[in-house]
């Protein structure tokens, strides 16, 4: 089964936002494989999160986006967590996030 890191966030034992997955998204993308010390940098952006925590959550991720895209489990609904709205994406996030290619 996946681990469902982008959806983390909903489950009782996370310590994951919307928020800090939103900044963890951005901090990827300012702070590439190629950036020195990038789970540093990604873990400053995200804020509360060592480098370590921050490169699980990455790997974690990859390892969702590859099950996904090999049709091993279907796209995550992500509208059905949380009950006031709070950490739902919408639908073009979510269209983004389908295309979301992470190498």
């Amino acid at each position: 089964m996946a681990s469902s890191s982008m959806s983390t966030s909903c489950n009782s034992g996370s310590s994951w936002t919307a928020k800090q997955n939103k900044a963890f998204e951005i901090a990827l993308a300012l702070y590439d494989k190629d950036t020195a010390d990038r789970w540093y940098n990604v873990a400053r952006a995200v804020g509360n999160k060592t480098p370590e925590e921050v490169k699980r959550h990455y790997d974690l991720l990859v390892e969702d986006v590859k099950l996904i895209e090999s049709g091993q489990i279907p796209f995550p609904d992500y509208m059905t967590c949380g009950g006031s709205g709070s950490g739902n994406i919408g639908h073009d996030e979510e269209k983004r996030m389908r295309n979301l290619k992470l190498h």
